[in-house]
């Protein structure tokens, strides 16, 4: 069956830095967009990045430009989110998710999710 497991998560002080890591098994991972959301304490999952399958066009919401990056590995099925110049309202529990069809801006549209990994960034 399909497992995302994520890694990289802790405890970080506002301005530092964390990578984050997600290992696919059982799909064909080259043939998947891969996602990051996220989710605060009281607020609803909200989209991060995405890196698509087809050409790895690469999208990122307005809150997290210019400070994470995403990108994946085919070989070693595993996607990562560079976090950079992190913020006390980055802190969040992240996930990872896969999706094939639909708006990747949307969690509707994926299939699968890892259990996700906790960010806390002290202020």
């Amino acid at each position: 069956q399909v497992q995302l497991v994520e890694s990289g998560g802790g405890l970080v002080q506002a301005g530092g830095s964390l990578r984050l890591s997600c290992a696919a098994s059982g799909l064909i991972f080259s043939t998947y967009t891969m996602g990051w959301f996220r989710q605060a304490p009281g607020k609803e999952r909200e989209f991060v990045a995405a890196c698509t399958w087809s050409d790895s066009s690469i999208y990122y919401a307005d809150s997290v430009k210019g400070r994470f990056t995403i990108s994946r590995d085919n070989a070693e099925n595993t996607v990562y989110l560079q976090m950079n110049s992190l913020k006390p309202e980055d802190t969040a529990v992240y996930y990872c998710a896969t999706t094939r069809y639909g708006s990747l801006y949307n969690s509707f549209s994926y299939d699968y999710w890892g259990q996700g990994t906790q960010v806390t960034v002290s202020s």
